[in-house]
């Protein structure tokens, strides 16, 4: 057989190289589904890559907290959580975090004084409050609010004087100073004891 030298055939790299018509439409035919199979490929390893980036890059905090905040107020929120039995619907809303011995002592002997019991009363702190809508406030179905001290709810659009009744549809209102204050100031003790006497309708004859 006869050898072709390399020399021999470099001259078709600068000829036209002719087809016959059926042998250009196969080859096209095999180019087409080569080029589909390529983008196939080229589309999955893209998906790839993008799945890849979205592990070795995962969303920024903000992002996700953002996204967490918004299940938390799609789901529906529990009820605010309240100190005591609250039967007869007494709500006390206190600015202290927490209240001691001394204020605890001076409050059960308020309530106690006004004919009722501790039992019969609801306690809840600013700091609880904080973050909680009028509405949820409003589904506790208090009849009667006494608010001690500044607390951190829209409560606070009610522009009631201190130590004055006041009513907002079926719930008698009443704003006094922080229990810490009133313990420290026996004219505070004697503006509120009147202003009870009041709203829970006793006899004045010994005040």
């Amino acid at each position: 057989m006869q050898q072709v030298k390399i020399q021999d055939i470099s001259f078709l790299e600068e000829d036209e190289i002719f087809l016959l018509p059926e042998d250009a439409h196969q080859i096209r035919s095999q180019f087409a589904s080569s080029n589909e199979e390529n983008s196939l490929i080229s589309s999955e390893r893209e998906e790839q890559k993008e799945a890849i980036v979205d592990y070795k890059n995962p969303k920024p905090e903000r992002e996700l907290q953002n996204e967490a905040e918004d299940v938390i107020l799609e789901a529906v929120r529990e009820p605010i959580p309240l100190q005591g039995n609250f039967t007869k619907g007494i709500l006390i809303v206190h600015e202290e975090e927490k209240l001691n011995a001394e204020i605890m002592d001076m409050l059960v002997k308020m309530i106690t004084a006004c004919g009722h019991s501790m039992n019969e009363v609801g306690l809840v702190s600013s700091l609880t409050l904080e973050n909680r809508s009028m509405e949820e406030f409003q589904a506790l179905n208090a009849h009667v609010v006494i608010k001690f001290g500044r607390i951190k709810h829209p409560i606070n659009q009610f522009s009631f004087g201190a130590y004055e009744i006041q009513s907002e549809g079926e719930t008698e209102y009443l704003f006094a100073d922080a229990l810490t204050s009133i313990a420290e100031d026996k004219s505070l003790k004697r503006k509120l004891w009147s202003a009870l006497q009041l709203l829970f309708n006793l006899s004045t004859s010994n005040s």
